[in-house]
This record gives structure tokens, C-alpha cells and sequence, in this order.
């Protein structure tokens, strides 16, 4: 079907070559796309799958008798079969399709939080959080008059773990917590975190949108109930997402969207709800998404995360060395091993106006607040200028950043 792994061939060496949009010219100029942290490129392999099932079977998944509908279903489940062994999860029925890290944190909020959290409970996070592991929270505790406690995180951008374990108290609900900062870069220790939480009988839920592209990650040594991430992360499509959980904790939630296939029989009198994972997976799903989204798993592995983590951070110290010997411009986090991702200031020259320069220089970078505005507060900062590196990035475009980072220099100074 359109997710069996071809071109066996692709290695960490060549892999630039599965993805057309790096070969194509900005303002004249070649691209150096270095916002990865954003949403990474979709490799060839991904575009075919994604484009092989609307061409040839793009039909409803799990509805219909007829043959594009059976090759539909079959795609759509293989996907979910390979993300399940992306992360390793015990069983596919712990794999629910979401439209993004950001859906999948809301559903665990809607669910599994409207029907955990009272009054007067608390629910515990960090300073680096994404809104999107802020702002369902701060709903539902405004909602149930409960509280949001926030782990700090030191100037560096490293959490810290004595200020979180006596965080924790008897009304403590939930741990939620990024695996990798957006913003930062900075890898959290998450298995020691959910290993904290869980011996205290707190659940944990683990933001990893930036996580799955860079390293490999294994929910059952993590240990956390929860885990969310997103395809467009993992040079996937955009729009869809999965939320890990575990069978336990799932099985006792109730789905919060109702409509088709998330039932078994409807009457005006009574519903009941589908099996794992269908019930929390109203109407029809993003089904070329998710196919794309599991083939992009099968290429990563193709790849293979020893090959990757070692590129991405040889990129990391060529780049935090390059940027570094730039005058006035200061690197914000500086945790020890680090996912690819560097922010940095330049004196006296907004971000805005650096991300204008360098796009007109071909340089493609992410500039404001990266959806962190408490950490940004908690740094003193408003916003920051963001190069984030993937697999395929290369030295002479980290040269070709800094070069255009001397015009910003040139033009303000």
C-alpha cells in the first residue's frame, strides 16, 4: 500500500535530495530554510504517499465494503501501526489520530481532565510550555476554579527539578510538561519527571512536538500517560497529530465529539461509544494525513535517529560557534545538550526587522514570541530571532545566515 517504505537507498548523506522545495531560489537567492521548529520539509517519499491515495483510492475508511474503501482503511491503519512502533507504544489502540499536538492536548483537557479536575486541585507545568500546553490548562482551571502552579526554569533555560518535586502536593492533578522547548532547544528529562510524578500518583502528559523528529522516543521507558506530537513536525503533513495514551487511562475516558464512527449503535434513547481508538475519532479523519503522517515515520527510521541526532548536533555546534563571534548578538538557552534550535538577540535590531533581512538573503527563520510568551516574560524578552536546524540543513547555509545576519549589522549600525 502507499506507506511500504521504498528507496531503502536514502542515508543522511543524500537525504537533501528527497526534498524538492531546498533546491528552489527566495528573492533570487537559494533557500536556507532554517525553520524547522516550525514545520519541517515533506521528503518525495511522503508527497507520494500522500498523493498516490488521491489518486488511486481515495475513498472513506471503515464505512465502506467496496475495494478504495477497504485500500483506504488498510493505508489509514498501517499508518497507525507504524506511529505506534515510531514511539513505541504497546498496542495501535493507544494511537489516536488528532489534528495536531495542539488537538491532542485539548482532547486529554476536554476528556480526561473536565472529568478529573475539581475545585481547589492543581494542575502542574512548566515556565517553557507552549500555549498550547498553557491555555487548555488556564481554560479548565478557570472553569473548575482550580489552580495552574508552574515549575521555574533558570536563565540558561533549565528546569528545575528540586523547585518541581516540592511542587508537587496532595492536590496536584496532572504533570504536563514539554519534551523539547521550541523556543530553547533545551531536552527535558521526561522519564525522570514522570518517574518523580508517578510516585507521588500524578499522571503525566509530555508535549512532544519537537521531540520525535530529533531523537528516539520510547513511551513505555518514558513511562508518561500521555504524549502528543504532530506530522508537520516530522517532515509530515500539516493537520494531523497523535495523541499517545495509555490503554488504562484512555478506556476510562469519555469521548467529547460525537457524531460518526465513534459509536456503535445510536438511538434517540440511547448511544453507545466504539472501542479504542475510534472513540475518540468523530467523523472522517484526515486520512491522506495520517498516511502521510505514518510514512514520514517509516523515513525517519529509514534514516535512522543515531545518524540523525549525530548530524543535527554537529549542525548545532557550528552554528552556536558561528553566531557566537557575532558582535552584540547573544544566544537565549544554553542548557547542555541541546535539541537544533538557537534563539538569539541582536543588539538594538528588532526581530522582525532581522527575519525581513535575511528572508530578502534566502534565509528562512522564525522570528516573535514562538507561542512562549510567559518564558519570554520570565527571560525579560518580547521576542527573539529563531534558527532551527533539521537533518538536511547544511553548513554553507548556517554561512549563508550568518552572512546575511552582517547585512542586518551593515543596515543598523
Amino acid at each position: 500500500m502507499s506507506t511500504v517504505l521504498k528507496d531503502q537507498h536514502t542515508t543522511i548523506q543524500n537525504c537533501r535530495e528527497d526534498f524538492p522545495v531546498l533546491s528552489r531560489k527566495v528573492h533570487g537567492k537559494p533557500l536556507a530554510y532554517l525553520d524547522n521548529a516550525a514545520s519541517s520539509q515533506m521528503p518525495r517519499q511522503v508527497q507520494d504517499a500522500y498523493r498516490d491515495y488521491h489518486s488511486r483510492y481515495h475513498a472513506n475508511v471503515h464505512r465502506g465494503v467496496h475495494l478504495l474503501s477497504q485500500e483506504a482503511t488498510d493505508a489509514m491503519e498501517q499508518a497507525r501501526e507504524s506511529l505506534r512502533s515510531h514511539i513505541n507504544a504497546r498496542e495501535s489502540k493507544e494511537i489516536i489520530f488528532t489534528s495536531g499536538a495542539t488537538d491532542a492536548m485539548n482532547l486529554v483537557m476536554q476528556s480526561w481532565g473536565r472529568k478529573n479536575i475539581g475545585e481547589g486541585d492543581e494542575i502542574l507545568i512548566s515556565t517553557m510550555e507552549h500555549h498550547s500546553n498553557i491555555v487548555p490548562w488556564k481554560m479548565l482551571c478557570d472553569d473548575r476554579n482550580a489552580s495552574l502552579k508552574v515549575i521555574p526554569v533558570s536563565d540558561d533555560g533549565i528546569l528545575d527539578l528540586d523547585a518541581f518535586e516540592s511542587m508537587i502536593s496532595d492536590r496536584t492533578r496532572l504533570v504536563g510538561i514539554v519534551h523539547v522547548s521550541n523556543t530553547l532547544g533545551t531536552v527535558n528529562p521526561v522519564e525522570k519527571i514522570t518517574k518523580i510524578a508517578h510516585g507521588k500518583g500524578v499522571p503525566v502528559l509530555v508535549d512532544g512536538a519537537q521531540a520525535v523528529s530529533h531523537m528516539q522516543v520510547d513511551v513505555q521507558k518514558i513511562g508518561c500517560d500521555f504524549y502528543a506530537t504532530s506530522g508537520h513536525k516530522m517532515y509530515g503533513p500539516t493537520g494531523i497529530g497523535i495523541l499517545y495514551g495509555r490503554k488504562e487511562m484512555l478506556e476510562e475516558m469519555p469521548p467529547y465529539r460525537g457524531g460518526g464512527d465513534m459509536i456503535l449503535s445510536v438511538s434517540f434513547d440511547e448511544v453507545l461509544f466504539n472501542d479504542l481508538p475510534y472513540k475518540f475519532e468523530a467523523g472522517t479523519p484526515n486520512i491522506s494525513g495520517a498516511i502521510g503522517m505514518g510514512r514520514a515515520a517509516e523515513y525517519i527510521r529509514s534514516i535512522g535517529y543515531d545518524a540523525i541526532y549525530q548530524r543535527e548536533q554537529e549542525l548545532l555546534a557550528y552554528a552556536t560557534s558561528e553566531l557566537s563571534a557575532i558582535e552584540g548578538l547573544n544566544i537565549i538557552g544554553k542548557a547542555p545538550g541541546k535539541s537544533s534550535v538557537i534563539s538569539f538577540v541582536l543588539d538594538s535590531v528588532h526581530p522582525h526587522d532581522i527575519g525581513t533581512i535575511l528572508d530578502l538573503e534566502g534565509v528562512a527563520v522564525r522570528t516573535g514570541h514562538h507561542c512562549t510568551q510567559p518564558l519570554m516574560e520570565r527571560l525579560g524578552l518580547v521576542a527573539t530571532t529563531r534558527a532551527s536546524m533539521a537533518m538536511y540543513n547544511t553548513e554553507e547555509e548556517i554561512d549563508q545566515l550568518v552572512a546575511a545576519l552582517h547585512k542586518v549589522l551593515e543596515i543598523f549600525r
